[in-house]
């Protein structure tokens, strides 16, 4: 079969994600058939740089040759066995090693990673200047991994973890049915984590079926309502955590966020303490506080996981994409002692976790993970990527005052440049032009893949991309914006 047989193949049976079906069965998209490093290879031969990681889960790039060995040895033994009452040896290893790098209250916080590339906090969950009463929501750190199948699902079981743990709780029990969310928020596409999701082109559609969350609003301010400054309105945002949190403390189960950056929103980056004090706020109300690190884990913001760079120990940790260096589906929820113990008693009192997934600790890909982890520390990964994420500032910082260029938003190696049709106004372009897309487009033909959030283009390596392709990914995509912004003037 050629290209063009496998493209009919693909329209005539294949509904892509998050993809107008329509538009792209009119164009012709590359047919990927091979991978080599950082690049993609269609079936015609063609190389294109991988600009997004493959949806922001490949870390070490493809075929590595680590991984790729983990698998086959661990073919070799067995491809998968259930985890409902059974153990399986990669998924406990994995459990462990995802404990070892988690973030622990009460270890002592330095800046350079240790031998994972984690760097350990200070009495994280503990609100600053306060003691927290004992059993309350001030635990030593995340002890516990319930293993899923992605981002959503991740997200799904800490949900119903912290619902369910309310209920059971020894202390205190009782049913807390809100969650509080930041708007813009998107934490995966399942039912309740579109619950607690805040995009509504993604999420508006499906409100009758979705459960009651109550929202705080993001803390960004490249637009702010009326009668705030950019500076009032931070201080609002952050004043907002407090008072709903406050307001709702009996009702609610959990405080949903992503830690640092909201990234399916547009890059939307949060300023310096905003992580802390949500952390700080949730602690001194006994509220749970769930972190959703399914695109920030893994090292794309410069440490392990991004809440270790406020000192924040959250009761559940929200882990996938890179979990696997992008080889194959697999997603952890790590918690608690105390949350996890919330679940413990004899059969007949039912106090279970009644959640689970067929292939819930897969075997390949926990094999997987083990290799993905071993290469940080060998492959010196956090070095390359506190060295990407400069050169990645210094490329951005040139096109700051291009004139369609609203802003540019950066954090470690994750980046945004959101493109508007009139700079002075911030003013965006009409959907119909599809600003976004068509330079996308542009940097296909430049042998660059990526993928916008709207009119914000995304600029995502690989944490282990050197730093000659990071230049030829930036080199690609400012090509691709100017010619695109230039021809729609």
């Amino acid at each position: 079969m050629n290209t063009s047989d496998y493209r009919s193949l693909d329209h005539a049976h294949v509904w892509h994600p998050f993809t107008p079906m329509q538009e792209y069965c009119r164009e012709e998209t590359p047919v990927i058939a091979a991978a080599e490093g950082f690049e993609l290879i269609d079936t015609d031969g063609r190389r294109y740089l991988d600009g997004t990681s493959s949806l922001w889960c490949n870390v070490h790039g493809h075929r590595v040759s680590e991984i790729d060995t983990a698998i086959r040895e661990q073919l070799e033994r067995v491809a998968h066995s259930t985890l409902l009452g059974l153990a399986s040896v990669p998924s406990a290893e994995l459990a462990r090693e995802l404990i070892r790098i988690a973030p622990q209250a009460g270890v002592a916080r330095s800046e350079q990673s240790d031998g994972r590339g984690s760097a350990h906090c200070n009495d994280h969950a503990l609100p600053v200047g306060q003691g927290v009463p004992p059993g309350r929501i001030a635990s030593r750190g995340l002890s516990r991994v319930f293993f899923s199948d992605d981002g959503s699902t991740a997200v799904e079981a800490a949900i119903k973890m912290a619902y369910q743990f309310h209920q059971q709780r020894r202390d205190r029990p009782g049913r807390r049915d809100l969650f509080v969310r930041l708007s813009q928020a998107y934490h995966g596409d399942t039912i309740g984590s579109v619950s607690v999701g805040g995009i509504s082109l993604f999420h508006g559609t499906y409100g009758e079926l979705l459960f009651r969350t109550v929202e705080v609003p993001a803390p960004v301010a490249y637009r702010v309502p009326a009668g705030f400054t950019a500076e009032s309105y931070l201080a609002h945002c952050f004043d907002e955590v407090e008072h709903v949190v406050r307001e709702n403390r009996d009702r609610v189960a959990a405080f949903v966020i992503e830690p640092l950056v909201q990234g399916a929103a547009g890059m939307l980056v949060h300023p310096p303490g905003y992580l802390r004090h949500v952390r700080d706020v949730t602690a001194a109300h006994d509220i749970p506080l769930i972190v959703d690190e399914v695109a920030t884990g893994f090292g794309r913001t410069g440490t392990m996981f991004a809440c270790e760079q406020e000192g924040v120990v959250p009761d559940l940790l929200c882990l996938s994409k890179g979990i696997t260096g992008g080889y194959l589906p697999l997603a952890a929820t790590l918690t608690t002692d105390r949350i996890y113990e919330a679940f413990l008693g004899e059969r007949e009192q039912a106090r279970t976790f009644f959640h689970g997934h067929t292939y819930t600790g897969n075997p390949l890909a926990c094999a997987a993970a083990l290799a993905s982890l071993n290469l940080f520390e060998r492959n010196r990964v956090f070095e390359n990527v506190r060295f990407n994420a400069e050169l990645l500032r210094s490329r951005l910082a040139e096109w700051a005052n291009w004139p369609h260029v609203g802003e540019v938003r950066q954090i470690g190696i994750m980046a945004g440049v959101e493109l508007v049709q009139d700079k002075s106004t911030k003013a965006a372009y009409a959907s119909a032009a599809k600003i976004g897309h068509r330079v996308t487009l542009a940097a296909r033909r430049r042998g660059v893949i990526t993928r916008p959030l709207g009119d914000v283009i995304v600029l995502m390596p690989a944490p282990a991309m050197p730093a000659h392709l990071v230049h030829r990914l930036c080199d690609v995509i400012g090509e691709a914006i100017r010619e695109t912004t230039s021809s729609n003037a």
